[in-house]
């Protein structure tokens, strides 16, 4: 069934859709883990919202921008190449991993992170199409 909608929706549609799921899943993340890091910061009262707001706000808003990066990216390539295998997901993996890693502004880091998110990006597409 993805095979279709990939042929059929536009890519901008898939990124959107792709950036409301990830991004709604990160800003739970951040509901969960912002009161704990609050917590370790000692912070309480209005500092404590606060800060779990922020955290909400900051992992939604990054899991979203990667999410949309990766499913524009792999739409694209599988649009350009007219194929539907594990290098589209390698090459989207790859853009996604250096986005994650652009304001480290650390070329050993982009590169690290680009090939980490690359790997497991392209494993999970040839396993999902095997």
């Amino acid at each position: 069934m993805e095979d279709d909608v990939y042929g059929v929706v536009p890519c901008s549609s898939l990124a959107v859709e792709s950036i409301l799921r990830v991004g709604t899943a990160g800003a739970i993340w951040g509901m969960c883990i912002g009161p704990y890091e609050a917590n370790q910061q000692s912070l309480r009262g209005i500092d404590k919202a606060s800060y779990v707001i922020k955290s909400v706000g900051k992992y939604g808003f990054r899991c979203g921008v990667i999410a949309g990066v990766f499913s524009i990216t792999r739409c694209g390539v599988q649009r350009y190449r007219k194929k539907n295998d594990w290098v589209n997901g390698l090459i989207a993996g790859a853009v996604a991993g250096a986005a994650v890693s652009v304001g480290t502004r650390s070329y050993t880091q982009a590169i690290g992170m680009a090939s980490l998110v690359s790997a497991i990006c392209a494993a999970a597409d040839h396993a999902r199409s095997s």
